[in-house]
Parts: structure tokens; C-alpha cells; sequence
């Protein structure tokens, strides 16, 4: 998946709580999804832009935490 130009990625050797990888040129942003969606972590890029890059994943949940739960199982 793509957002905003940055890739949307779910390593697969990772760990819990579920969350996804916003990948772009200058960094990246964490934002778990489960329940609520929220910024974990922050490098590289404003915290408007993680929020606008969070609010994203937020639309797209649902089937992240699907693709989650193929890689990683679930809880």
C-alpha cells in the first residue's frame, strides 16, 4: 500500500501491539492499528504530516489489521 507517496509496510519478523511502517525518503512514521490508530513513533517527518499519514492508515484499519493478523496471528 501506498500513502502519500510513502510505502505502508508490516515487517514480518516484528512485534505486537499491530501496527504499520509509513516509509518515505526522509524517514518514517509508526502508527499502531488496533482499536484507535495512533502515532508510535516519529522520525524524520513534521508531526503534521505523521498526522495527516496517520489519519490515512485510520481510513485503511480494518484491512491492515487483517494483513496483520496473516503475517503475525492473532492476539
Amino acid at each position: 500500500m501506498r500513502i502519500a507517496g510513502c510505502r505502508v509496510v508490516i515487517f514480518t519478523n516484528d512485534h505486537r501491539p499491530p501496527h504499520v511502517h509509513i516509509i518515505g525518503s526522509d524517514g518514517q512514521v509508526v502508527v499502531s492499528i488496533e482499536d484507535d490508530p495512533r502515532i508510535l513513533r516519529i522520525e524524520g517527518f513534521s508531526d503534521r504530516e505523521a498526522l495527516k499519514l496517520a489519519k490515512e492508515v485510520g481510513a485503511n484499519a480494518d484491512t491492515l489489521l487483517k494483513e496483520w493478523e496473516v503475517i503475525h496471528g492473532k492476539k
